[in-house]
């Protein structure tokens, strides 16, 4: 594992850091060539999965629970379908799951955890997954029972509401099943933030320190939360490796998050896209479908629940170069609002090179994976930016 890059302060105050290495560069590419693949293979069982479960297996699932098990309940029978379908997938996608997330971690000297530790964050995950699941497919059912065909349109409300639920919830509910999270205990570089927070009316419950050191040599940082429970955490080998300068930049551009909006913009997006997908999985099932002996009427059978999934499934990856688009937009205003808000491209230079060393990023990945995949701008665009600012700075 490369340790983290090495810097200095002058007397402005600016940081200075090297930038990669030619070794660290092959080996950046390699890893993210590797875990492109590994994307990429995820990806396709899950289609394949889902195929097979929608195209094959659901009516004879349903009626194996209703004849064998006499799961005469719809409601019953639909948690034993999710569970059923969702466990298996579990299953058929644990081996790619264990490679990816931990032999090829511990490949290339990110990961600290043993496959103790790892298998049961994993187990965590599914638990989660499990719950977190069965109530929205229940409730999402439960939607169509009621508005039989304006379903797509209230299921696209539900799912608005809960994503803010959910917004609120994460980090006080489910980020801490994963991590230690603490109040960041370092009074100078609270200061520091609330001198860079002021003026723009972002209102934070605090600051945390997020411990991922015992698992990751990665480093991350975010804006989450909404309302009384919004907050800024920051990973402790975030807070650890970096200077003072790199870490304002680093909260500069979650600032930059908020005085931009994105939050409330990714919320109504969400709203129209789930609206999009909902309204089209009606549209398949209430058209095309039917002519291939399907029913129309969703609410009287549990068997239509894999089609919905796997015309989600199908939505979502052709969506996604538009909300990655999307999502890269807002990440320049805010890479841009760092910049202009803390006046130190050196720092914003040397933290992101830094970022990029620690999670072995590819700074310039092909521009056809960047379109498909990635939510973020490569670090040689965000470095780029930070010359052309530099340039009007000076």
């Amino acid at each position: 594992m490369d340790a983290p890059a090495e810097s200095t302060s002058s007397p402005e105050g600016r940081t200075e850091v090297d930038p990669m290495t030619e070794e660290q560069l092959a080996e950046a590419k390699r890893y993210s060539g590797e875990e492109l693949k590994c994307n990429l293979a995820d990806k396709a069982i899950d289609l394949l999965f889902l195929s097979v479960v929608a195209l094959m297996l659901a009516r004879p699932l349903d009626n194996w629970l209703r004849e064998s098990l006499g799961l005469e309940n719809l409601w019953l029978r639909l948690a034993a379908m999710y569970l059923v379908v969702t466990c298996a997938h579990f299953c058929v996608s644990f081996p790619l799951s264990f490679y990816s997330g931990h032999l090829l971690e511990h490949k290339y000297g990110l990961s600290h955890q043993t496959f103790r530790a790892w298998l049961w964050r994993y187990t965590k995950g599914i638990a989660l997954t499990l719950t977190l699941g069965l109530l929205l497919t229940e409730g999402l059912y439960l939607v169509i029972f009621a508005t039989h065909d304006f379903w797509w349109l209230a299921a696209a409300a539900a799912f608005f509401v809960v994503s803010i639920v959910l917004g609120q919830l994460a980090p006080v509910l489910i980020f801490p099943l994963f991590y230690k999270i603490e109040p960041l205990d370092d009074d100078q570089i609270g200061k520091r933030m609330e001198k860079l927070a002021g003026g723009t009316g972002l209102s934070i419950e605090g600051v945390y320190r997020m411990q991922m050191s015992e698992e990751t040599a990665k480093a991350n940082a975010m804006l989450a939360g909404l309302g009384t429970t919004r907050r800024v955490i920051m990973g402790d080998t975030l807070l650890d490796g970096f200077t003072h300068d790199e870490i304002d930049v680093v909260f500069a551009h979650e600032i930059g998050h908020h005085v931009h909006r994105h939050l409330r913009s990714m919320l109504v997006m969400g709203l129209v896209f789930s609206m999009a997908g909902f309204f089209l999985c009606h549209w398949i099932i209430s058209s095309w479908w039917v002519s291939s002996g399907w029913t129309r009427e969703l609410h009287e059978h549990v068997y239509v629940w894999p089609m919905l999934m796997l015309i989600t499934t199908l939505f979502l990856f052709t969506l996604a170069p538009i909300q990655n688009a999307i999502s890269r937009h807002f990440e320049r205003q805010s890479d841009r609002y760092a910049l202009q808000r803390t006046g130190n491209p050196q720092a914003y230079r040397s933290a992101f090179t830094k970022l990029a060393k620690l999670n072995k990023d590819d700074p310039d990945p092909h521009p056809l994976e960047v379109f498909w995949l990635h939510s973020h701008p490569p670090i040689s665009k965000r470095l780029a930016m930070a010359d052309e600012v530099s340039a009007v700075l000076d």
